[in-house]
């Protein structure tokens, strides 16, 4: 069995602190949207956006466009797809992703951009066990907010959202984005790890057969590390911590 040579991380949630922010602009998108999709009856207003449950199920991980179109789908709702020019606002699936990347975008401005504490000593130990490191993310944010972060000089490729588009590639669960970044490092996919926190990732990583998929549970919350084993995870840790020892246990 040949070495592990390569990690692929996912960015939001793993390498940054992102994901709270992703979850509540998603909130506020389809939040404000949701009145005007299914008007108030008898009363009741439309039943507001899980930013726990269903920012997990149907949009962590995935592009914006495939998040909106899972929610719409798990919602009953349907919208023409509208065009990527299409301004902010709920008529169209391009409208309504503009819409979220608008909010995101202004909270980012705000509150700036924090990495976890464990991210820069795992890379670290890496770079020094000579393992070679991808970071891939579905947001056009990522090299921005990896830069911030002060973290981009760990990695020696990027497959983001600008990427994935210019490639056509498709987003998670297809494991599309791993596959070119797996490439981009040389290694094929029995010699490369992956790490993600979304159930779609971890869904990507088994899809892509990849040696290792290792699942992120930093909140150490039991119904989603049995959720991340059930979707491929062979592993799943509390944090980066221990990835560099599971790496040497894996390593003949």
């Amino acid at each position: 069995m040949s070495d592990l040579r390569a990690v692929v991380f996912d960015t939001d949630g793993v390498l940054l602190a992102t994901a709270d922010r992703h979850a509540a602009a998603w909130k506020e998108t389809f939040d404000g949207c949701l009145p005007e999709w299914q008007p108030s009856y008898a009363g009741v207003r439309p039943r507001p956006f899980d930013a726990v449950r269903e920012y997990r199920d149907l949009v962590d991980g995935r592009s914006r466009l495939d998040g909106v179109r899972a929610f719409l789908g798990a919602r009953h709702i349907g919208l023409p797809p509208g065009t990527p020019g299409d301004p902010p606002g709920c008529a169209t699936v391009h409208a309504v992703a503009a819409r979220k990347e608008e909010v995101f975008s202004a909270m980012l401005r705000t509150d700036g951009v924090r990495t976890f504490d464990d991210v820069r000593p795992a890379l670290q130990r890496l770079g020094e066990m000579e393992v070679r490191c991808a970071a891939v993310s579905a947001s056009r944010h990522a090299r921005s907010l990896l830069e911030s972060a002060e973290l981009i000089g760990y990695f020696d490729t990027l497959v983001d959202g600008q990427a994935a588009a210019a490639l056509a590639l498709p987003g998670k669960p297809d494991p599309a984005l791993f596959l070119e970044a797996a490439g981009r490092l040389g290694a094929t996919p029995a010699q490369t790890a992956v790490v993600e926190d979304a159930i779609a990732g971890v869904e990507a990583g088994h899809q892509g057969r990849f040696r290792l998929v290792v699942g992120l549970n930093r909140e150490a919350d039991p119904h989603m590390r049995d959720a991340l084993r059930a979707h491929g995870a062979h592993l799943v840790l509390p944090d980066l911590g221990g990835l560099p020892a599971a790496l040497e246990g894996d390593r003949p």
